[in-house]
């Protein structure tokens, strides 16, 4: 399976370059994984919603750039559907079945996914109702599909 990650923003924080490589690293057992940082759109840190609307359009079409038709497209968003880690590894599990090996999940920048971007996913994941920095999204979603793979091969992992 490929996996692609696709993330607005630079990762600055060291703790966190650490806990993906960590993942990533884990993950080259069981998947090509590819993580595709894009640039952030700069603006104010007070913004109309206008405003607000164009950063997430310029980002989203950034993001679209990335996406091959024969993606499976999980973009992470607030109104996504819920899932238990054996719920996402029995999704991935069930892609791989069906071939579509080619998965690209999908995580905005700080306001979050362009319409576009919604509308090009073939499903939405959330991981709660809280919003987290998309940073730290990167490392636990990384984290998350490792445990489906290990879900998946009947392999021990920490519940």
């Amino acid at each position: 399976m490929n996996i692609t990650i696709i993330t607005v923003g630079k990762l600055k924080e060291k703790y966190l370059k650490q806990g993906i490589a960590e993942y990533t690293k884990r993950l080259g057992a069981y998947a090509k994984i590819d993580i595709v940082e894009l640039a952030d759109e700069k603006a104010p840190e007070v913004l109309s919603d206008s405003e607000m609307q164009q950063v997430k359009n310029k980002e989203g079409e950034r993001i679209l750039s990335k996406i091959f038709p024969d993606h499976h497209v999980i973009a992470l968003a607030i109104q996504g559907k819920m899932k238990s880690s054996e719920e996402l590894a029995d999704t991935l599990d069930k892609l791989a079945t069906y071939g579509k090996s080619k998965v690209a999940f999908i995580i905005g920048g700080s306001l979050g996914l362009s319409d576009d971007v919604l509308k090009r996913a073939d499903e939405k994941l959330s991981f709660s109702k809280m919003t987290f920095p998309h940073q730290l999204m990167r490392l636990v979603l990384v984290e998350q599909v490792y445990r489906a793979f290990r879900i998946n091969r009947g392999e021990p992992y920490h519940k």
